[in-house]
């Protein structure tokens, strides 16, 4: 089973569906568990994160509404971003902090200060160290949140009593500032299906056992983590 799927999709599973959104893996069976997001804005349009395109998924899109914008949120989750705007004839938005990912847009637009578009969401930047560079999406109308890269549900990525874990590498110094102020009802995650229960609990146990965890993390993660560095290094898209 690879850990990340590059071939097109044949098929997409849904996760996370709600009144105001979806997830879906458009590759079901890889390790990685690479999630996409759709989700309504403040004026009905749909706003699409780091999303990876599946044969059939407009189709599901168009429960929601017209796809409006599409936001990428980490330098490694361009994915399909280029495609699903040009389909839809809408644009690309992504902080110019994310120079790998903008220098593979299409049309790239940055942000403003305030809130992507009428999606309801403001970035804040994470760097957990150089060479690493992704945006936390959160949303305070309905306290959702969406993390990327260094937190996830994945298998690769939780130990434990973890519900949401942290990426190995950052396992060392936990980058507790950028969530500082947060408290979300929702956790959405760019690797594995959301947590909707509970959720400002799952982030603070995922941040204060970090360093904790990080020898059972290394023991039962590490060489998938370290398989996965490398695909994601690899892939220029």
């Amino acid at each position: 089973m690879p850990i990340y799927d590059r071939r097109p999709s044949s098929e997409y599973e849904v996760v996370d569906r709600r009144d105001d959104g979806v997830g879906w893996f458009a590759h079901p069976n890889e390790t990685g568990r690479r999630t996409s997001h759709a989700v309504v804005g403040n004026d009905g349009g749909v706003w699409l994160i780091d999303p990876i395109d599946a044969p059939g998924i407009d189709q599901e899109l168009a429960t929601l509404g017209d796809v409006c914008g599409v936001i990428v949120c980490s330098n490694y989750h361009v994915r399909d971003a280029n495609g699903f705007a040009a389909r839809h004839q809408v644009p690309v938005y992504c902080p110019s902090w994310l120079s790998r990912a903008a220098s593979t847009l299409d049309s790239p637009v940055e942000p403003g200060t305030d809130t992507i578009g009428s999606s309801g969401f403001a970035l804040r930047r994470c760097r957990p160290f150089p060479g690493w560079s992704e945006a936390i999406a959160y949303r305070t109308a309905d306290h959702t949140l969406y993390i990327p890269d260094i937190l996830g549900t994945a298998p690769l990525y939780t130990v434990a009593e973890e519900r949401l874990g942290m990426y190995l590498l950052c396992r060392f110094a936990p980058p507790r500032a950028v969530f500082e102020g947060l408290s979300p009802q929702r956790v959405l995650v760019g690797h594995g299906t959301g947590i909707f229960e509970d959720a400002s609990t799952a982030l603070r146990t995922a941040l204060d056992g970090a360093r904790r965890r990080l020898p059972a993390a290394l023991r039962s993660n590490g060489w998938g983590q370290l398989r996965a560095l490398t695909a994601a290094l690899g892939d220029r898209s």
